[in-house]
């Protein structure tokens, strides 16, 4: 349980790290800090809630990822 517990915290701050190094415009809108999340042995955050987050995570980074392929495909088309 532990493990999973860590894996799910390593891959949020590599999306998270993705979010603010490539898509800074994106960090912005995070409802909160994913650096400020307890560091205590048994915070009130659950895996099953991290897990949650992280999925939202990675769901906002491939919805604006969609939309700026979109946007740059109509640029293109718009600007010939």
């Amino acid at each position: 349980v532990m493990k999973d517990l860590q894996y799910v915290l390593k891959e949020i701050m590599e999306v998270t790290t993705i979010i603010e190094t490539e898509y800074r415009e994106l960090y912005r809108f995070l409802e909160e800090n994913p650096m400020t999340l307890p560091a205590v042995d048994h915070p009130n955050i659950d895996e099953a809630t991290l897990t949650e987050y992280l999925k939202s995570l990675k769901e906002l980074l491939q919805h604006h990822r969609e939309t700026q392929k979109k946007n740059y495909v109509f640029y293109i088309l718009v600007t010939g």
